[in-house]
This record gives structure tokens, sequence and C-alpha cells, in this order.
């Protein structure tokens, strides 16, 4: 039963999104994230990762690309190739540029690339609202939280090391939290529209969350679709501008549907001489660029 109306189909599609791979059987799986091979070398493969797929299992989680890495290898090489390697990570809902590594030294060596932070990672995100000033560089740190509200759950949070003082108001630095990790994004605007922006985000730390998180609390400017950083104390759907409703043609009661915007555009790596590699948002992303009359900038 395909509904006639264009937005209940758009959240028909939406909605199966995360369902779908988590409803085919491995080998399918593979098949899908080889056909998404962006680059191969003797060293790495580079995936374009689709929406609702995690990188790692667990409870719940019947599908996830650890679990393909052998299958991928032997169906990108030959029936004998070692399993690939993950380098890094992009949350369940994160699209775009993923690296693996061949073998276990070109996966260290990539890891450290990473950590020293010599990967240059850009992302694509649809925010609510515009971020003032419209480029700049959030600097907070981050810590999980335990969240108490009728449903305890966790949540990673900013730990500021300044606050006012609530007699006088005055700036005081306060103990750093010891399980703070430092977390710094750089953010550009560029489109704003429909109550809404495009932002090209440069994360330069990487902390779990770490550009929700700055967006959301730091910016006050949370990604579309990103319900969990949208409110602090309660596990709730996003709540969406009228405009922004409008243009998507959108009732607030759908709107958890919406999937997270948040597309990991570009990644340069340094391994001999630097590496690019683009990835266009997915085509969900594009439609909601397209109705929210969000310009895509041409590089």
């Amino acid at each position: 039963q395909i509904p006639k109306d264009p937005t209940q189909r758009w959240l028909r599609e939406l909605a199966a999104l995360s369902q779908q791979l988590q409803q085919v059987h491995p080998n399918v799986l593979a098949k899908i994230l080889k056909q998404r091979t962006l680059y191969q070398n003797e060293e790495i493969v580079v995936i374009d990762k689709p929406y609702g797929l995690p990188v790692h299992g667990g409870p719940g989680i019947k599908n996830c690309i650890a679990d393909v890495l052998p299958i991928l290898a032997k169906m990108l090489e030959s029936m004998k190739a070692d399993p690939l390697h993950l380098c890094h990570r992009l949350d369940k809902e994160t699209t775009g540029v993923m690296v693996l590594a061949r073998s276990k030294e070109a996966a260290e060596k990539i890891r450290l690339l990473f950590k020293t932070r010599q990967v240059e990672k850009v992302y694509w995100a649809v925010v609510l609202g515009d971020p003032d000033p419209v480029e700049g560089i959030v600097e907070i740190p981050i810590v999980e939280k335990e969240v108490q509200s009728h449903q305890s759950h966790y949540k990673m949070t900013l730990a500021p090391n300044y606050r006012l003082r609530p007699e006088d108001g005055k700036v005081m630095k306060i103990r750093k939290n010891r399980k703070a990790e430092s977390a710094v994004t750089r953010y550009r605007r560029l489109a704003s529209a429909s109550a809404c922006s495009l932002l090209e985000l440069q994360p330069i730390t990487g902390v779990k969350h770490q550009i929700r998180v700055h967006l959301a609390y730091g910016l006050g400017c949370p990604i579309l679709g990103d319900h969990k950083y949208s409110h602090w104390s309660k596990l709730a759907p996003q709540k969406l501008p009228e405009l922004t409703l409008r243009r998507l043609k959108l009732e607030q009661s759908k709107a958890r549907h919406l999937p997270l915007h948040l597309h990991a555009h570009r990644l340069c790596l340094p391994l001999g001489q630097p590496l690019d590699f683009v990835c266009k948002p997915p085509v969900f992303f594009q439609k909601t660029l397209r109705k929210l009359e969000l310009d895509i900038p041409k590089d």
C-alpha cells in the first residue's frame, strides 16, 4: 500500500530507512556496502555509510558494519581476503565517508592519524535556527551524565570550565570535571531559510556525539531530526518551528519520523600523498534541503 500523498510517502520512506537494513541477510548488507564503495587501494576501502546502520553491534542490533567486514572483504577482493578493519566510527544515524583498512597495520596507522588529529573531517548538518555568530569555534568540554527524569537515561552534555557566580553574575573558573573530555568544533553557516540553516562543521577532536552536543547545547541549534539532544530532561520528539513544518508539509505529531540530518561530507587522509574523499548527502537529506529552500553551495 503506497500512500498517494507525497509527504506520507516521504515519511514512510524515512521510517523504513533504519528498519530495512536491520532485516536483510548479512550477505545482502555486504553487497549494499560494496555498491557504496567510493575508493579502494591496497591499504584502504572507503565507503559511503548508509543511514541507520550501526558500526558496532549491541542489544537489539541484528546487523552492523563490523559483522559484515569479512564478507565485504571477500566480495571486493577474493575469497581468500582477510577481513577489513574499522579505523574510526560514525553514529548509527550519520551518513557519509567512512574508511576501512585492509590490514591490521594499515588500521593502526589510520587510527593514529585520527588520534593525532591529522585527518581533516568536514560534516554537513541541517540545524534548527541560525547560529550567532554565523561562523566560529565551539570549545567546551563534554561529559556523559545520567539524566534524572521519569525515564532515566544517559546523555553527553557540556562541562564548561567557567560559570557565572549566582550572587553577582561574575565569571568564575570552576574545578574541571575529571571525566570531561576537551572538545573543539569549527562551524560555518552555508545557507539559511525556513527557520533552519545548513552548516559546515569541522570537529577538531573526536568525542562521542560531539557535533550534536556542541550544536544543540553550545549554539542552541540542534540538528534537524536529533530527537535525543533537542531536550535535556526528557525523551521526546523534536519540536519544530511552524515555518519548518509548513515547508516540509509535516505535522508536529509526525516529527518523530524525521531522521538525523548529519552527513560526513568530506575526509582528507594524509597517507603518503593526501587522499581527499567527498560524498554527496543521501537522497532524504537533499530532499529536505530542497523543501526548506536551503541552497547547496557549489564546490
